[in-house]
């Protein structure tokens, strides 16, 4: 059995390349049908009412451009955590390191939103109507169940990722043929063609379909692929399995959520809109479409969604949790955290990323208790997180042609770019409310990694990174830049709204490919990319 070189030191460090294609296909497939399947279509309709289905075509539209270079890259650097070293590779140790942080924060802060969706649809049932405050906040019994659902899913991870790959597997089974069976049913039993019609197909305009994107779950529905990029160091084949696992699980995702989408407008009883979409009620509702199916007789489709409402939620949390750890391991292996996180027991479990992911998810309940206040925050942190792979993909291409590619995007050097602009517009739509909190985030993120940091290179410690300010100078621009964009902008609360909707557009996508330009010009040369690559793991391609 091959096995990822192990870094210097004592002790289990190895991970155990025993995940296969189908594997990896189900760890992305099951990331991206979680909680966003059994909430977004109703949050998207209340913001962009019919319209809601162009805001689902934008968003997979942006998160394909994100995904092909994912592919490219998940296929040339099969590595544990791997959205979290590809700036590391290109910029050096800064930039390393702040993506590093993005990466690990949206994995730590997923699990505890899918927990919040399974205490939301559990309202459905009296024992758990004490779990939650009118304003489906977590009241304190709530937020100690939540705490106890992120440590099962810990414990599941600690018996091992064969075990967990094969449980995925059957789980996403049932939450791909759920959502299907959901389509089928409503479609073909209740379909109200001139919803689309009523009070206008876009009620709230541009607007509101472009804020859906970020705010209602729309791109948090379809984030996820990158499961497969940070399993890779488990992969048996990664060369050849990562860019199918993550293309074909976008493709997966994408048509699923858009007939969601066109089945949930078109079986709404006309009177539930009756006051327009922003308004749209029904009993039920905190479930969303469990509460539809029963409020137009389906209790058969109802039972089945309130068993799924614990079963796709609980599966994505398992699957983040998992990735949390690895992005850990990875952080540790580049540099920015303690050697000690490497540490893996007997089942090549990093054990100490689980115990932080606990941790982290624990504590993410306190500031952002239901799910939709968590779901702004979460996509504008993927997307930053994803933001960096356009740029490394840049410099790599540029720096490194010859490099052997077991996947090659056509017209890359046209995507790239294309993608970094498509991630900042999503990062930009999330809102300045929930930006600033994503900013002290940051900074949070930069005293814990910083801080190691500094000291690890001033005692010497072995591997101790090199942070590379040169190469990474452009990025505090980038996110400084993005925050007063979005401050004088006309999304989210706080906002000052001096920058007119198109404009603000225009705005920042010339503010994106400025950044991305000069962060192709100043990245590393070849020579240091090539010393950064010498610690990547050596695939053993024969194995089984």
């Amino acid at each position: 059995m091959a096995h990822s070189s192990d870094p210097p030191g004592s002790g289990h460090t190895g991970l155990r390349r025993e995940v296969g294609v189908i594997g990896l296909l189900w760890a992305s497939v099951g990331a991206i049908i979680g909680s966003g399947w059994l909430f977004g279509a109703q949050k998207a309709a209340v913001a962009a009412g019919p319209a809601a289905l162009l805001s689902w075509g934008i968003g997979a539209v942006a998160i394909v451009l994100l995904a092909l270079v994912h592919a490219e890259l998940g296929g040339l650097f099969p590595v544990a955590g791997g959205t979290a070293r590809y700036p590391h590779y290109a910029f050096g140790g800064f930039a390393g390191m702040s993506f590093g942080w993005f990466t690990w924060l949206q994995a730590a802060t997923i699990a505890p939103i899918e927990v919040q969706a399974m205490i939301n649809y559990a309202r459905h049932w009296s024992w758990a109507h004490s779990l939650l405050n009118d304003d489906l906040t977590l009241t304190g019994t709530g937020f100690a169940v939540a705490a106890v659902l992120l440590g099962v899913f810990v414990a599941v991870n600690f018996l091992g990722v064969r075990l967990l790959a094969h449980t995925n597997s059957a789980a996403t089974v049932w939450k791909v043929a759920v959502p299907v069976l959901t389509i089928l049913v409503l479609g073909l039993t209740e379909f109200h063609g001139s919803n689309f019609a009523v009070h206008g197909f876009a009620p709230d305009g541009a607007k509101g379909v472009l804020a859906a994107i970020s705010s209602s779950g729309v791109i948090f529905a379809l984030l996820g692929f990158e499961q497969a990029i940070q399993w890779a160091g488990e992969s048996r084949n990664p060369r050849r399995d990562i860019p199918r696992a993550v293309l074909g699980s976008v493709a997966i995702g994408t048509v699923v959520y858009v007939m969601l989408q066109v089945v949930f407008i078109g079986a709404l009883p006309p009177e539930t809109i009756a006051n327009g979409w922003s308004k749209l009620t029904y009993p039920g509702i905190s479930g969303p479409f469990a509460g539809l199916a029963t409020l137009i007789g389906l209790g058969w489709l109802a039972t089945v969604l309130f068993i799924d409402s614990v079963i796709s939620p609980a599966g994505t949390g398992l699957v983040y949790i998992t990735s949390s750890s690895r992005v850990t391991y990875g952080l540790s292996r580049n540099g920015y955290a303690p050697q000690v996180l490497q540490s893996t027991d007997r089942r090549a479990v990093p054990w100490l990323g689980l115990v932080i992911a606990w941790i982290a998810g624990v504590l993410c309940l306190l500031p952002f208790p239901s799910w939709q206040r968590l779901v702004g925050f979460i996509t504008s942190a993927v997307v930053l997180m994803y933001a960096g792979a356009p740029l490394a993909f840049g410099v790599l291409r540029k720096r490194l042609p010859g490099m052997e590619r077991s996947y090659h995007l056509p017209g890359g050097s046209v995507i790239s770019p294309l993608a970094f602009a498509v991630a900042s517009l999503v990062i930009y739509w999330s809102g300045w409310d929930i930006l600033w909190r994503l900013g002290l985030a940051i900074l949070i993120g930069y005293v814990l990694l910083g801080g190691y940091s500094a000291y690890a290179v001033s005692r010497g410690v072995p591997h101790a990174p090199r942070m590379d300010f040169r190469a990474g100078q452009w990025l505090p621009v980038y996110l400084v830049g993005m925050g007063l964009i979005s401050w004088q902008g006309g999304f989210g609360a706080g906002a000052r709204g001096n920058l007119p909707l198109w404009w603000d557009i225009a705005v920042v996508v010339a503010f994106a490919l400025a950044v991305y330009y000069w962060a192709l010009a100043i990245a590393l040369p070849a020579e240091e990319i090539a010393r950064n690559l010498r610690g990547v793991e050596v695939v053993d391609v024969d194995a089984q």
